[in-house]
């Protein structure tokens, strides 16, 4: 079987463009608990799944591309980035983490583009364990589950977001530092 060479590209920008949507159903109704807040959650958690799905499909056909290496994880902050802003917005969630968060993902992606012409950086297994883990606590802090199980999903919200946050800032770390070796090896060679 083969398939178009842009689908995965393709999946990716639809991930870009749900961002704006997922945002519109969540403030629309000021986080309301009702059908435009699960639509909401529920965009978002497609959304994001489709991460997986593009990057499979460019190593399982062998169409991966600098195009896509740059995209894709554009694409995961612009997406994430809505929702921790939204949720922010809506008081669910305090800035201080929102503009953590922000701040790392901002401050990568702009060097991940000033770096473009010279290399393209792939997003490392530490950044997409950390852009799962922030899909899950986006997720359950979207859902309106206090409606289903009760308050106590707020304790499961906040351990799971502690870790996301904790993630983020671990795997901007360690971006750091390996474009700091990689310029250093570079630079000896």
């Amino acid at each position: 079987m083969t398939i178009p060479r842009q689908l995965p590209n393709a999946i990716t920008i639809v991930r870009i463009l749900c961002a704006p949507v997922f945002v519109w159903m969540l403030l629309a109704d000021a986080g309301a608990d009702g059908g435009l807040r699960w639509a909401a959650a529920v965009l978002f958690i497609v959304a994001i799944a489709t991460d997986g799905i593009d990057g499979h499909l460019a190593r399982k056909y062998d169409i991966v591309s600098d195009l896509g290496k740059l995209l894709d994880p554009i694409a995961d902050k612009v997406l994430t980035g809505a929702a921790f802003v939204g949720l922010s917005i809506l008081a669910e969630l305090p800035w201080w983490i929102t503009i953590l968060v922000l701040v790392r993902e901002v401050g990568i992606t702009v060097h991940r583009l000033i770096v473009a012409s010279d290399h393209v950086v792939a997003a490392a297994w530490m950044g997409k364990l950390k852009t799962v883990a922030q899909g899950v606590a986006l997720s359950l802090a979207l859902l309106p589950l206090w409606e289903v199980v009760g308050d106590g999903i707020h304790v499961v919200n906040a351990v799971v977001m502690s870790i996301a946050v904790i993630l983020t800032v671990a795997s901007g770390l360690d971006y750091v530092v390996t474009e700091v070796r990689g310029r250093r090896r570079a630079a000896r060679a």
